[in-house]
């Protein structure tokens, strides 16, 4: 059954992003796969064509807005997912170097599948928590940027991501919402693990209120970071203590 892409190539050309033939076809077998697939494993809640078109696939090249992706660029995308928004990246910019990490195996082998049907060169799905990755010198301070579309604090994805990110480079938090304070409030952490100043980019996607927060790696991170599992989550740095 044929889809309607008309609100997909209304997107793509609002963000400047143009695409052959056998890249939209790539998207289109990425969403028959994800559909497929999350009848029998939990990967999205979002199954509707059009949904998953503004909320999966055009969300994630929103970053286009803020970052220049028409180069060989390394990106790690932290607590991908399903695949978002890694995969409709490599999709759109064939050149880039990707690595998608998940600390759930099952989404790992659903990605590794997904990087074979779909044919991608310079790409690659790890299974593991941030806080080991960010340990292992394999990746550490080895990318020109960082992703995460992840549910998290601000102040805990920052250690989670920034150690990834070479001086120079770049890690950019995708939120949603009113994120002021969250942004006021991550600003010790971010300035503990290397990173400048946050900057905030709002746009609107849709009928969604949308925004990046960029952040760049100004000084390598001390190694003391990222902790132990599970405690940038817990113990975000940087955090006001509840008063007794």
């Amino acid at each position: 059954m044929s889809k309607d892409l008309t609100k997909f190539l209304a997107g793509l050309e609002k963000l400047k992003i143009s695409l052959n033939e056998e890249q939209i076809q790539q998207f289109l077998d990425y969403y028959e796969f994800l559909i497929e697939t999350n009848k029998v494993m939990n990967l999205t809640a979002i199954t509707e064509f059009d949904e998953v078109i503004e909320k999966h696939f055009l969300d994630s090249l929103s970053l286009t807005r803020v970052y220049d992706l028409r180069r060989e660029v390394k990106i790690l995308d932290m607590g991908t997912g399903a695949g978002f928004p890694g995969i409709p990246l490599k999709i759109a910019f064939p050149k880039i170097d990707l690595v998608l990490a998940d600390s759930l195996n099952k989404r790992i082998k659903f990605l590794q599948d997904v990087i074979e049907k779909l044919g991608f060169q310079k790409t690659s799905a790890i299974h593991a928590r941030a806080e080991e990755l960010g340990r292992n010198q394999d990746y550490r301070e080895q990318f020109d940027l960082c992703v995460s579309r992840a549910v998290a604090n601000l102040a805990s994805l920052s250690e989670y991501c920034i150690p990834f990110v070479k001086e120079g480079g770049m890690f950019i938090s995708y939120k949603s919402g009113e994120i002021e304070e969250e942004v006021k409030q991550s600003k010790k952490a971010v300035s503990l693990l290397g990173g400048g100043m946050p900057k905030v980019y709002k746009f609107d996607l849709c009928e969604q209120k949308r925004s990046f927060v960029l952040i760049e790696k100004k000084k390598r991170t001390p190694k003391a970071y990222p902790r132990k599992a599970g405690t940038p989550t817990k113990l975000p740095l940087g955090q006001p203590m509840e008063k007794k």
